[in-house]
């Protein structure tokens, strides 16, 4: 059974603090599951996304960025998301295929079929059963992840994609959108632009409603 839930959006929707939230909620209910995210998911994919966030790679090229991320993909499917679904556990995940085709698909303009061919490849057969997408203005989400940012000690550790033009993230955010209207069994549209526990109530009654298929939550 698919109990694969992914959660995707800009920079700076939130997403992260809202599968924290919901990887705990889950634990409440003594739901079996497993946390990770792309591509830092494995040991193998923290070292790629050391190569792919760092601010000073500011000269890597969009095929090499996409085949990166791919290769995170191949590793985290088959070490990690496949054996806990093959166990039976819930896996909720920070990002999978839909932020390859909202990034380098619509944000860096790569060619969807051939990132639809080399996706098929790295995470056979594997499609979430419900994606939560924060949705919010790309100037919240850039004001918010700047704040974050601010808070580092080394600011080197800021994401690289942060850096990019307003342009970009507006091509990535429209990417998405066009995902979820191409797929709306799938996905969930939450207003990522509230606070963040109105945000977490849509969450767990999203999750509510994906696990009462297999098992009822009380």
């Amino acid at each position: 059974m698919n109990r694969f839930i992914t959660f995707e959006g800009i920079e700076g929707c939130g997403k992260s603090t809202q599968i924290r939230l919901a990887a705990q909620y889950l634990i409440e209910k003594n739901i079996s599951m497993r946390q990770t995210q792309e591509p830092s998911g494995t040991d193998i994919g923290r070292k790629i996304g050391g190569i792919l966030f760092n601010r000073g790679h500011h000269a890597m090229c969009s095929e090499t960025e996409v085949l990166l991320f791919f290769a995170a993909r191949a590793q985290h499917v088959r070490e990690v998301i496949i054996p806990a679904l093959a166990e039976g556990q819930w896996v909720l995940c920070d990002r999978f295929s839909d932020a390859t085709f909202a990034y380098q698909g619509a944000g860096r303009g790569l060619d969807l079929a051939f990132l639809n061919r080399i996706n098929d490849y790295c995470a056979p057969q594997l499609k979430p059963v419900m994606t939560l997408l924060f949705d919010c203005p790309v100037e919240i989400g850039l004001e918010r992840a700047k704040k974050r940012d601010d808070q580092l000690e080394n600011p080197a550790f800021s994401d690289r994609f942060e850096r990019e033009k307003v342009e970009f993230h507006n091509r990535v955010r429209q990417g998405y959108l066009r995902l979820s209207q191409e797929d709306p069994a799938r996905f969930r549209l939450i207003d990522a632009a509230r606070d963040e526990h109105s945000i977490q109530q849509d969450v767990r009654a999203c999750i509510q409603e994906c696990i009462g298929s297999f098992n009822p939550v009380g």
